[in-house]
């Protein structure tokens, strides 16, 4: 702990030393982060304001946009920033709290895309119990579930960080705090500590990818005994949901399923998990959504009917 003391801040090395570049992303990952701001805070006030919250899909939809505002929220601004300036400096403080939020909203996140494939399959699978299945009452329960769960996988993350001597260089090769690139400037033999994490942020990526996977595939075999137009309704939502995995997870899985190591791809892998695919959410969910789209119309022209009486 006491060697820990001697680095106040790191450097991050950032995406390019090329200016052109700098301000090329900066102008990119500004208009997305607004995009994702804007498309999330929609979705948020569509489904707050509108029937559609009673309906369990869009009640963990809902929270699905909350985290993906939390999650991006995290690193982006720090990122918009940083392409401004010259030296790229984030504090200890700092740091620690990126990598505990980063796994934390992460996970959360992750565990909301399955609580959202439990949820189609009973609704496909079971549609007579659907009802009784995913009441109210069950569906804040795996809510909660899904934030312990984010608990239970950040907090050893944080912990096992922190546990790590910093005695210099202070340089991460990377635009945010992440434990690998972390593992590497830490003055100590951090095998362990990467084993560890890879048993834990690549296992949970790896297992709830498999049952999001194995979920889907019975859908899509149940699919079979419908109607055309049950068939297509089903596999219009499945299919938005199954996206936004692939687009979060294959990311995902290269950055934290293998060797505690890191690679030069790591840094462009790691813009979809944290910039691309939280700002396609909210367009996969609403362009091929009737209900969304309806939902939409109807509050935001109520709204703005609203404001012209007035």
């Amino acid at each position: 702990m006491a060697t820990q003391r001697n680095i106040s801040e790191f450097i991050l090395l950032g995406l390019s030393y090329d200016k052109n570049i700098q301000m090329f992303c900066f102008l990119l990952f500004l208009f997305c982060y607004v995009a994702l701001l804007v498309g999330n805070v929609v979705i948020l006030i569509s489904i707050r304001c509108s029937p559609l919250l009673d309906q369990p899909m869009y009640y963990f939809l809902s929270h699905l946009s909350s985290m993906d505002i939390c999650y991006t929220s995290s690193v982006t601004p720090k990122l918009i920033g940083d392409l401004l300036v010259e030296r790229k400096t984030i504090s200890y403080g700092s740091c620690m709290f990126q990598v505990f939020a980063m796994h934390f909203f992460g996970s959360i996140e992750v565990f909301i895309l399955t609580a959202m494939a439990f949820d189609r399959y009973v609704a496909i699978c079971k549609p007579l119990h659907y009802m009784v299945i995913m009441n109210k009452t069950k569906c804040n329960l795996l809510v909660l579930a899904t934030w312990a769960g984010g608990a239970l996988h950040s907090f050893p993350q944080l912990s096992m960080t922190i546990g790590l001597p910093f005695c210099g260089p202070n340089e991460i090769d990377h635009y945010f705090c992440d434990i690998f690139p972390l593992l590497k400037v830490a003055c100590t033999d951090t095998y362990i500590t990467g084993v560890l994490v890879v048993a834990n942020s690549g296992m949970v990526a790896l297992v709830t990818f498999v049952v999001l996977f194995v979920s889907y595939v019975i859908i899509l075999l149940t699919l079979r005994n419908q109607s055309v137009e049950g068939r297509r309704k089903a596999l219009s939502t499945c299919g938005s949901h199954i996206t936004v995995v692939i687009l979060f997870f294959g990311p995902s899985i290269f950055g934290y399923l293998r060797p505690p190591t890191t690679f030069p791809e790591d840094k462009v892998f790691a813009l979809f998990y944290t910039i691309i695919a939280p700002m396609f959410n909210p367009l996969i969910y609403t362009l091929r959504n009737t209900e969304m789209k309806n939902a939409m119309r109807k509050v935001w022209c109520q709204t703005f009917s609203k404001e012209e009486h007035n």
